[in-house]
């Protein structure tokens, strides 16, 4: 169990903050991770790495020449929002385009996903490599569903090394790509591990038992088999990655990793087993590590890792690399007079740079919606717990808190706008706010809706409920587009799509906006009622999907709440606030 902490609430940022002065030569603190403390030199690419916290050394450890240019970390366990992404983005950008590469995890996926969308509607040139290395968690027909464990240390380190040596941004993304698809993880756990501030693990394994195939995020394994020797357990985690050994493969790059609490002297006596096992199989092993690489806080737990080599691959494993976590070979040291002000991008976009001041129709919209914001937020307040209860039918149960959450973070950014802000601005801040504070699948559709709804009203002469159910479908295809959902699959998309397609058809009709958006709440509120019947095909209730049957599915409940206390506030506002 975690032992040594302040707030756990704080934990993540109180371990930043130590981490930075420990390392103060190497990295440097930004809101949001850590850069490199001396800058890239500009026109080279800037490998960004991140997810959530509680694996160090992942991912802040892996900041440095030879790897990653930032690390951008989240809460425990929860991915980091796109705001934060933007800013460690801005701070680590040289000009020669960014890549971002991480596990596939559907949070991180959303957020960092909208934070490479920004960067590239700024003219920064963005790109994204998913780490699908885990066996376990899919079969090999599923490979592009895989999770991401230890072999990300293999890609990060393809990706960065081929970054530090000057190459552009399509061949640092080509052989990213190339190391993850010759990249196999397999791992077990002895026991699960305990958040910071918790009294009781995520979960237990059975007294002589060892559970095949972990996460990193607190997940048990698949299965549960007795204990085994060293000689055996070597051969159980080889046995998955030597199955998918590609035809031409001879050489590979082995990492065994700790998850936290297994010693390194157990580590080494399976590591030995482990060489010894590969080696009968005629593979040569090319500059193994064994060690913690990606832990799960205090997890008993290991993982064997092999990327199959070729000739560029091996010479890119073989190339130096200095970070506080990971060290091959020998750089160089630079002069920390390179530093420059941390937070601003060496790109400076006109997209960034442009300031348009809002029209008084825009700024009198902001009023308007700062207005709306509070209402939803009044309204999720009031239906916190039923959404929680709801939520934990097939879920964690956090949706309400996590929807309150992001809401009052909303209406605080909304708030804090001076009277100037135009609505586009003003819903950008919101979104942001929502994304950041709220975390999770919920708080990325949210934060991208109010940002795209801003974007598409715009700062125009004069809005028309057009206007409005136009901003409304932007809204609807953007959350579309992120969360990869369609009709039919039990989420928040099915209340949305029939309120934006009746708020269109009622205006294009000739209603008023006010009596359009009552409508629009009405179909709203039909459809997440009948999502009880559905069947959930995404998210974290596809795993109990049959505990889902019977019960309205909560993203689309707390969304019809949201659509009714719109419709309600926009009906009672004062006429000159009116369209």
């Amino acid at each position: 169990m975690t032992r040594i902490f302040a707030d756990p609430d704080a934990f993540v940022a109180d371990a930043l903050r130590g981490f930075a002065r420990a390392h103060r030569d190497e990295v440097a603190l930004v809101d949001g991770g850590v850069v490199r403390a001396v800058p890239l030199d500009p026109g080279k690419v800037a490998v960004l790495i991140g997810g959530g916290s509680g694996h160090y050394p992942a991912f802040a450890g892996y900041v440095g020449p030879g790897l990653a240019a930032g690390a951008v970390c989240g809460n425990i366990f929860t991915s980091p929002s796109t705001a934060q992404a933007m800013r460690v983005a801005h701070a680590a950008d040289a000009g020669g385009g960014i890549l971002f590469t991480y596990g596939r995890y559907a949070g991180d996926i959303l957020h960092l996903g909208e934070a490479e969308r920004r960067l590239r509607a700024e003219g920064i040139d963005a790109r994204t490599v998913l780490i699908t290395d885990d066996v376990a968690s899919a079969p090999p027909e599923g490979l592009d569903e895989r999770r991401g464990i230890a072999g990300i240390v293999c890609v990060f380190h393809v990706a960065g090394a081929a970054a530090e040596r000057g190459d552009p941004i399509d061949e640092v993304e080509r052989l990213a790509t190339l190391a993850n698809s010759r990249t196999r993880s397999h791992g077990v756990a002895f026991g699960g591990c305990t958040l910071p501030g918790a009294d009781h693990p995520l979960f237990e394994v059975p007294e002589g038992q060892m559970s095949i195939g972990l996460g990193i995020h607190g997940e048990p394994g698949v299965r549960d088999v007795p204990l085994q020797s060293a000689p055996d357990l070597a051969v159980t985690l080889a046995a998955p990655l030597l199955a998918e050994r590609p035809a031409d493969a001879g050489r590979a790059a082995v990492i065994l990793n700790g998850l936290g609490s297994v010693k390194y002297e157990e580590l080494y006596v399976l590591f030995g087993y482990v060489v010894d096992h590969l080696e009968a199989q005629g593979i040569e092993v090319v500059d193994p590590e064994c060690g913690e690489f990606v832990t799960s806080l205090d997890m008993a737990g290991i993982s064997l890792t092999i990327m199959w080599l070729d000739d560029e691959l091996e010479e890119l494993w073989k190339a130096p690399a200095s970070s506080p976590a990971f060290r091959k070979g020998h750089f160089a040291a630079r002069s920390s007079g390179a530093q420059r002000t941390r937070g601003e991008s060496a790109t400076t976009s006109a997209a960034r740079a442009a300031v348009v001041e809002a029209t008084p129709a825009s700024r009198a919209a902001a009023t308007v919606a700062r207005r709306l914001l509070r209402a939803a937020r009044d309204t999720v307040a009031a239906h916190v717990e039923e959404l929680g209860e709801l939520d934990a039918v097939a879920g964690d149960g956090d949706h309400g808190i996590g929807m309150l959450r992001g809401l009052t973070a909303a209406v605080e950014a909304s708030a804090g706008a001076d009277e100037a802000t135009g609505v586009r601005e003003l819903l950008q801040a919101a979104g942001d706010a929502w994304s950041e504070v709220a975390g999770g699948t919920s708080g990325a559709l949210w934060g991208a809706a109010l940002a795209q709804l801003g974007a598409s009203l715009g700062s125009p002469d004069e809005f028309t409920a057009s206007d409005v159910a136009d901003a409304v479908s932007a809204a609807r295809a953007r959350i579309a587009e992120l969360g990869g959902a369609d009709l039919g699959d039990k989420t928040m998309l099915d209340a949305v799509a029939p309120y934006a397609e009746t708020l269109t058809d009622r205006v294009r009709a000739g209603a008023d906006l006010r009596s359009a958006l009552t409508d629009a709440a009405a179909a709203a509120r039909a459809a997440a009622e009948a999502t009880a019947p559905m069947t959930p095909r995404r998210g974290r209730a596809r795993p109990l999907a049959e505990r889902s049957i019977g019960h309205p599915d909560p993203g689309a409940t707390s969304f019809a709440l949201i659509a009714d206390a719109v419709a309600a506030a926009a009906a009672s506002e004062d006429p000159e606030e009116a369209e």
